[in-house]
């Protein structure tokens, strides 16, 4: 995987993100877990997409650059979770890039797989992300009340006790004019990156 700059949207994307954050964050008051040293959320693997990769490969330059120590840990956790998982990676082991096949034997294969392993990122003696402003759109996101595929979810950990009317009442919108997936075709008509891939594979092939 090729190391691009983000897209200057990119930024914008992020604001955007991070306004419905803290917007969630005050709607859903007690209701909301997440806190410093809870990584419920930083284990099991998910998608990314290239647009995340990149912002995760720059941050991990910037933290090389700052503290390269402590990057070369990560990088580290990084080429192991890679090791770990490469055998049945649902997608090509070697540059990362996830599958697009949508049969129900694919969608098995993908639950299934990574569940339990640690995000790289993730610092296990402080238990918080080492690139937490580079973060993915999805790390961003998860906790507060979410609709996804019609449905509104949020943390187990979140919400617990709460009505369904308080969760409805603060439900997230973190990108409500849809401009991630805008940034993302322009990144694939400028560069050529597509396709989805995993935190581990970004930070172990870039």
């Amino acid at each position: 995987m090729p190391c691009h700059l983000t897209p200057p949207r990119d930024q914008e994307l992020i604001q955007i993100v991070n306004a419905a954050l803290a917007d969630a964050v005050q709607k859903s008051g007690k209701w909301l877990a997440c806190k410093p040293g809870c990584s419920q959320c930083c284990h099991g693997v998910f998608a990314i997409n290239q647009l995340d990769a990149i912002r995760l490969r720059q941050g991990l330059a910037e933290l090389e650059a700052q503290e390269p120590e402590r990057a070369a840990r990560l990088r580290q956790r990084a080429l192991e979770t890679v090791a770990r998982l490469s055998e049945d990676y649902p997608g090509d082991p070697v540059s990362g890039v996830l599958d697009e096949d949508d049969t129900d034997e694919a969608a098995k294969r993908w639950d299934d797989f990574g569940n339990a392993e640690p995000c790289p990122v993730l610092d296990p003696a402080t238990g918080t992300c080492e690139l937490y402003e580079s973060r993915p759109v999805t790390c961003r996101a998860f906790g507060p009340a979410l609709k996804s595929d019609g449905d509104l979810g949020h943390c187990e950990l979140c919400f617990v006790g709460a009505t369904e009317e308080e969760v409805i009442a603060a439900e997230m919108h973190p990108d409500p004019d849809n401009l991630e997936a805008a940034v993302v075709e322009e990144l694939r008509k400028t560069t050529g990156a597509c396709g989805e891939t995993i935190i581990a594979f970004a930070l172990a092939r870039g």
